[in-house]
Order: C-alpha cells, then sequence, then structure tokens
C-alpha cells in the first residue's frame, strides 16, 4: 500500500485531531535502520530530534 498517500494522510488527520485538542506537537519514532520511515518523516516535515541505542539484558 505504500505510495499511495494513505499514511500521509492519515498524518495530516492526526495533526488535524491534536490541534483540536490543544497539543502544540506531534512526535513520532521510527527504528534506526528503518530507511523507509525516515524518509517519510523529513517528506513530512518532521525534524530529527535525536538518535538512541537501546539496549536489553536477560536476567
Amino acid at each position: 500500500m505504500r505510495s499511495k498517500g494513505y499514511a500521509k494522510e492519515l498524518l495530516t488527520e492526526c495533526e488535524v485531531w491534536a490541534k483540536g485538542n490543544g497539543c502544540q506537537e506531534f512526535a513520532s519514532d521510527c527504528e534506526i535502520d528503518n530507511i523507509n520511515s525516515l524518509h517519510f518523516h523529513k517528506a513530512m516535515n518532521f525534524t530529527e530530534a535525536n538518535r538512541i541505542i537501546c539496549f536489553t539484558k536477560l536476567l
């Protein structure tokens, strides 16, 4: 379903809802190696804020 504009349309509706409910900022994230998501976020005018590495440890 990629490249059909559905994600952009959904994001736009979410932003409208958020603004209507008093939100002033919208945040999102993606896995560090998810290049498609990274490109989508940049195309939707998100600004990269940080990169992190998450760790787990079995006990």
